[in-house]
C-alpha cells in the first residue's frame, strides 16, 4: 500500500486537506481519531492513565478529560513522556490496521505528530500543510477557544516549522481560499495515483 503522511502544525488546516482527499475517494486515517479510540472507556490505556494521574482525570461519564490531561502534560514534561510511551505504540498499531484495509491505490495517514512520533518511517511521502505562525495562532484560537498563550505553548511543543518543511516531500500552502486548497489537493492526488501505480 502506498501511503502519504499528512501533517502540519496546529491551525494549519490538516483536517481541511484530509477532507479534500476524502472527497476524491481516498481513505484518510486520522491519528487523532486513533488517539481517542485507544483511550475510550474500557480500554486498558484509559485504566493506566487513571491509575497514573488519579481518577479526577476522568469525566463523570468515564471518558478522559482531555482538557485536564493537556494541562497536566504541558505543565510536567515527565508526565508527557510517560503518556507518549503508553499511547504511541497503541496509536501506531491502530493506524497500521486501518491503512492496511484501505481500498484504493493509496491512503493517507493524517497525523499532527507524524515526524515527532516516527510515523514518517511508515509512509512513502510526507505532505506538509503550511501557514505562517501568525495564521496558526489566529485560526487555532478562533477554532478551539483556547488562549493565545495556550496555542503558543502548543506551537512551541511541536516541531519547528522550518524542520517540518525540511522533512516534506510535498507542501500545501494553505493561506489562500478553499478553492486554492482543492486545486493543490487535486494536483497532488493525480501525482500520488501515478506514484502508487509505479
Amino acid at each position: 500500500m502506498f501511503v502519504v503522511g499528512l501533517t502540519g502544525g496546529i491551525g494549519s488546516g490538516k483536517s481541511a486537506v484530509g477532507e479534500c482527499f476524502r472527497a476524491l475517494g481516498v481513505k484518510v486515517v486520522d491519528a487523532d481519531q486513533a488517539s481517542r479510540r485507544v483511550v475510550e472507556p474500557g480500554m486498558p490505556a484509559l485504566a493506566a492513565i487513571a491509575e497514573h494521574f488519579g481518577a479526577d482525570i476522568l469525566l463523570a461519564d468515564g471518558n478522559l478529560n482531555r482538557a485536564a490531561m493537556r494541562e497536566k502534560i504541558f505543565a510536567n514534561p515527565p508526565d508527557k513522556l510517560w503518556l507518549e510511551a503508553l499511547l504511541h505504540p497503541l496509536i501506531n498499531q491502530w493506524t497500521l490496521r486501518e491503512l492496511e484495509s484501505a481500498p484504493g491505490p493509496y491512503a493517507i495517514l493524517e497525523s499532527p505528530l507524524l515526524l515527532e512520533m516516527g510515523q514518517h518511517r511508515q509512509v512513502n511521502r510526507v505532505l506538509v500543510v503550511d501557514v505562517p505562525v501568525a495564521v496558526q495562532i489566529q485560526r487555532a484560537t478562533a477554532r478551539d477557544s483556547n488562549s493565545e498563550a495556550q496555542i503558543r505553548a502548543i506551537i512551541a511543543a511541536q516541531m519547528p516549522r522550518e524542520n517540518r518543511l525540511a522533512a516534506a516531500d510535498d507542501v500545501i500552502d494553505n493561506t489562500g481560499t478553499l478553492e486554492d486548497l482543492k486545486d493543490q489537493v487535486a494536483r497532488l492526488h493525480h501525482s500520488y495515483l501515478q506514484l502508487a501505480a509505479g
